[in-house]
């Protein structure tokens, strides 16, 4: 299983973690709503388990903004208020359960195994588009005859196309989402890697292209699409 935590109390963050690994569960950890609502939107998560007060955005509106993009993944909210109307306003943004710190690991283990088993059994290894299967956990990418393995960046920059496919990424989002928003990198690397990736493209024989939107940005295109 693979969960997201977003605590913004460094020293109860990384007690969660240890928990959860603990447990052999993968773990990724940020501290702030902006980072956290960037990683939930990048990568595919099991579970989320989101701090309500937190710097940047509040975990409220960390909830509401997954929701409208379609993410469907399972949030537990994580709060030091007991008030009704917060667990209200909460469940109404889209989180699916709700816990008051203090709580008892056992309870949240449990809560967390509960949230998980409504995404069902099925575990998403990988992404399909046209005639490319691009393989999760091997960071390998598919055609019909060849594969070929992928590059970390080249990774992450088709996992966020394939994972949103006919929408536009301008060049500052794919730098903000694969290098981070602290990198020094600029357009032109997206640029670099992007050929890269056409390259391999070409390798396989697929049929797909990163199209480019002058002004605005790359997105993936098929056979269908021209």
């Amino acid at each position: 299983m693979k969960l997201l935590i977003v605590e913004d109390e460094i020293r109860l963050a990384d007690t969660l973690g240890q928990i959860m690994r603990e447990q052999k569960y993968t773990v990724d950890l940020v501290y702030d709503g902006e980072s956290g609502l960037d990683y939930a939107l990048m990568e595919s998560y099991d579970v989320i388990i989101l701090d309500v007060m937190l710097p940047k955005i509040n975990g409220f509106e960390v909830v509401k903004r997954l929701r409208q993009a379609k993410n469907a993944t399972p949030v537990l909210l994580l709060t030091a208020r007991d008030e009704t109307r917060d667990k209200i306003e909460g469940l109404d943004y889209g989180a699916d359960d709700y816990m008051t710190k203090p709580f008892v690991p056992e309870e949240l283990l449990a809560r967390v195994r509960a949230l998980s088993r409504r995404q069902g059994e099925v575990i998403l290894n990988e992404l399909c588009f046209e005639d490319l299967v691009l393989k999760l956990d091997t960071y390998t990418l598919h055609g019909k005859n060849k594969s070929i393995r992928l590059g970390f960046k080249e990774f992450e920059i088709l996992k966020l196309l394939m994972s949103n496919p006919g929408m536009v990424f301008p060049k500052e989002s794919i730098l903000t989402k694969v290098w981070g928003s602290e990198s020094d990198a600029e357009d032109n690397n997206v640029e670099a890697y992007i050929s890269f990736l056409r390259k391999k493209f070409n390798y396989l024989g697929s049929i797909v292209t990163i199209g480019t939107v002058r002004k605005v940005g790359y997105h993936l295109e098929g056979l269908h699409d021209s």
